[in-house]
């Protein structure tokens, strides 16, 4: 997959700059969406000096902002006269119950609300390349995580912890149901587990726990192979509805393979974003 147009969400810091890098340095051309302008621009000259030899651009959004995600979504499809790759690889773990602009809880919002849009959004550029693929990345958390349909958005008793789980749980019963409306299309859908990466996502835990965290776990280019593997290998190419960790195909957790737990998800991602019929990927 030499030369192709890969958007990367997340792609300032951790992994999703270790993985805008590791593209780059294959050749292709890399937009990494970022939140804000200063870190996003940084984040790029660093990779440029690092020699690496692709085209970055950046695009700014608030993954947080249902309406930027849109004009994210809508910039991208007027400037690319085709996608290969969208890479999920955004996410946010607070340490208090937060909302979005849109009122919605922040984890559920980012993590899992913000690629549910933004892969429907660009499925038409997606369709345009000769085959498209969408990676996010879920997490081996995702084993610990439950979908509580009364109580979607933790209103009563907010766990950091549980919400986290609950949005990389989502990310993978998404993927799966996105893979069942993709079947007989050119785009296939795929999510991973990165490992235990020494990122910033534990950056509001405090100096301690920040320190034990990026102590004892693994640099964010480790983490970042996975992604790579799942964006650019050809082992990959025409596999769709899978859950990857290491590089290779793993088990999820048994919740996570229930369709009718992944339907019904959808249906309430649908109506939490209002995204109409024209703009989903319809049923199978």
């Amino acid at each position: 997959m030499k030369g192709k147009t890969i958007v990367v969400t997340g792609a300032n810091s951790g992994i999703g700059k270790a993985t805008a890098s590791g593209l780059a340095k294959q050749g292709h051309r890399v937009v990494m969406v970022c939140r804000s302008r200063e870190k996003g621009e940084e984040a790029r000259n660093e990779i440029r000096d690092s020699g690496a030899g692709g085209q970055l651009e950046l695009e700014v959004c608030d993954l947080a902002s249902q309406a930027e995600v849109r004009g994210l979504a809508a910039r991208l499809s007027e400037s690319y006269p085709s996608i290969d790759v969208l890479l999920n690889n955004a996410a946010v773990m607070p340490t208090s119950r937060q909302l979005s602009l849109d009122g919605i809880e922040m984890q559920l919002a980012v993590n899992h609300l913000a690629p549910f849009m933004l892969s429907q959004l660009l499925l038409d550029a997606l369709k345009r390349a000769d085959t498209a693929r969408i990676v996010t990345v879920s997490s081996k958390v995702h084993h610990r995580g439950a979908i509580d349909f009364d109580d979607l958005q933790f209103e009563r008793g907010y766990s950091t912890m549980r919400a986290y789980a609950a949005s990389k749980l989502a990310n993978v019963l998404f993927t799966f149901e996105l893979a069942r409306r993709l079947k007989g299309t050119t785009v296939s859908a795929n999510c991973l587990h990165p490992g235990v990466i020494a990122t910033n996502l534990a950056r509001d835990w405090g100096v301690v726990v920040s320190f034990l965290w990026k102590t004892f776990t693994k640099n964010a280019d480790k983490g970042a192979r996975t992604s790579i593997y799942l964006a650019t290998s050809s082992e990959v190419e025409g596999v769709s509805g899978r859950y990857y960790d290491d590089c290779r195909e793993a088990r999820t957790s048994t919740i996570a393979r229930d369709a009718e737990v992944a339907r019904r998800l959808w249906d309430r991602s649908v109506e939490l974003t209002q995204l109409s019929a024209d703009e989903m990927v319809p049923a199978p």
